[in-house]
């Protein structure tokens, strides 16, 4: 699993790819010609103190990690965790991340690439 770790990628992501919504997370997605997906997690201070973003990080990178290969190549992914999260256990934030990943149709259809 490769992250997003530049401000310039997430900004990019921000502004050129689409956003799903649901009450726990937000994914943005946009292509980026890599062949291979990058993750960037983002959790503002407004969830919480630094002990629970963290744990939420945890549990997001795990949820993805746990489905990787099920997931369309060659995308940037962005996933914000809302407030609504910080209550959530494991569970509740792998169903968020998948039911986004299927409104976005890049989760189940293996290695196929999205348009940028």
């Amino acid at each position: 699993m490769e992250s997003l770790k530049k401000n310039e990628d997430f900004r990019k992501c921000y502004s050129t790819g689409k956003s799903y919504v649901n009450r726990d997370l937000v994914l943005y997605v946009c292509g980026n010609g890599m062949g291979k997906n990058r993750i960037g997690i983002s959790v503002s201070k407004k969830v919480g103190n630094s002990v629970v973003r963290h744990r939420i990080t945890r549990l997001i990178r795990e949820s993805y990690r746990l489905h990787e290969q099920m997931f369309n190549s060659g995308l940037d992914m962005v996933v914000v965790a809302r407030t609504r999260a910080k209550d959530a256990d494991y569970h509740r934030v792998e169903g968020a991340l998948l039911h986004l990943a299927g409104k976005a149709g890049i989760y189940g259809k293996k290695n196929t690439h999205m348009d940028d």
